[in-house]
């Protein structure tokens, strides 16, 4: 795992990458322009297996010509590291045993309540917003990162 200061110097100027925001029935999945400059939902995984999810990663990541991971990491509100935090890390772990591009942890907190407020100032209805959560949570997560690697 890399710290998001290697992670910046391990992918290209111009380059894509993908968020994610593994929750416990569904994975949020963003992706960024080339330019890092807009991360955008992109589709939410049901949660069956872990092999089902990494065979789908890899073919996202062959599609679209992915460059490097960015995960959320739901540390706790205090900045402690709760079950959540340790189950990302250890997926994280898994993903980068099967995935061979760079991968960052990003802390996610409050990325389900950015997304969801987000999605209330478009006007979006609480039954969309509800089902498009977890990729919008990605989208955050992702927008954190590139926004941090561009400044």
């Amino acid at each position: 795992m890399l710290s998001i200061e290697d992670f910046k110097k391990k992918i290209d100027q111009s380059s894509r990458l993908i968020g994610i925001d593994l929750g416990k029935k569904r994975i949020g999945i963003a992706i960024c322009d080339e330019n890092k400059k807009i991360a955008t939902p992109y589709k939410t995984i049901n949660k069956t297996n872990f092999v089902d999810f990494i065979n789908e990663l890899k073919t996202i990541i062959n599609e679209n010509k992915i460059q490097g991971l960015v995960i959320g990491y739901p540390i706790n509100m205090d900045g402690s590291f709760g079950s959540s935090a340790q189950s990302a890390k250890d997926t994280a772990n898994q993903i980068s045993k099967n995935i061979s591009i760079p991968i960052t942890l990003w802390d996610e907190r409050l990325s389900s309540i950015g997304a969801y407020k987000l999605s209330s100032q478009l006007d979006v209805k609480a039954a969309k917003k509800i089902k498009k959560i977890d990729q919008n949570s990605a989208a955050f997560i992702l927008q954190g990162a590139i926004d941090l690697i561009n400044n």
